[in-house]
């Protein structure tokens, strides 16, 4: 049932973001269907993973995805919410918090459930923080190399743009790796 529903979420986001392709293509809008294209093949990454493999998803982080890239996409890059100022400032630390939380869902799968009370909490948090902020620096290292070979202008600000959604990811992924530190730490009655 789970597969069904992504698999129902995944083609629904793909075809809107084609439709969104198309529709501002036919308008001459080079900025919107080339943010609708990135789009399609978001909405093309679970599909496959869906199609083609065995993986079993973890539905919260699935619907946080979509959710994001909604939020992102549309509400920011076609919507223009990006002008608000504070928008990439706050999906940033959204984005921080989601892949902490699958740095936590990583965790779970590559440890057995019998060593985990002999895993130290310190470890878990600095997992979770040190995931999601990797995440955080390669969709930076994403940004700087479109600007420079495509000559977009994804770092809006600058340096000083760069500087702030890495604060952002950053703070997102603290909170997550605290609260799952704590919980490892009270689950396992660790000193």
């Amino acid at each position: 049932m789970k597969r069904k529903f992504l698999l129902i979420l995944s083609i629904a986001y793909t075809v809107f973001m084609a439709y969104l392709c198309f529709y501002y293509f036919t308008k001459g809008e080079t900025h919107s269907y080339q943010v609708a294209f990135g789009g399609i093949f978001c909405g093309l990454v679970p599909l496959s993973l869906i199609l083609f493999t065995k993986i079993k998803f973890n539905m919260p982080i699935m619907l946080s995805y979509f959710a994001f890239l909604f939020a992102s996409q549309y509400l920011g890059s076609i919507l223009g919410f990006y002008h608000l100022g504070w928008w990439d400032t706050f999906l940033h630390l959204l984005s921080g918090a989601l892949l902490a939380f699958v740095g936590i869902a990583l965790y779970e799968r590559m440890t057995h459930q019998h060593a985990r009370s002999n895993i130290s909490y310190w470890l878990v948090f600095l997992f979770v923080l040190s995931f999601s902020v990797f995440g955080g620096v390669v969709w930076e290292i994403y940004e700087f190399s479109m600007d420079q070979f495509f000559s977009m202008t994804l770092q809006g600000g600058g340096n000083f743009d760069t500087m702030i959604d890495l604060l952002a990811d950053t703070a997102g992924g603290l909170l997550i790796a605290i609260i799952a530190s704590v919980r490892t730490k009270r689950r396992f009655k660790m000193t």
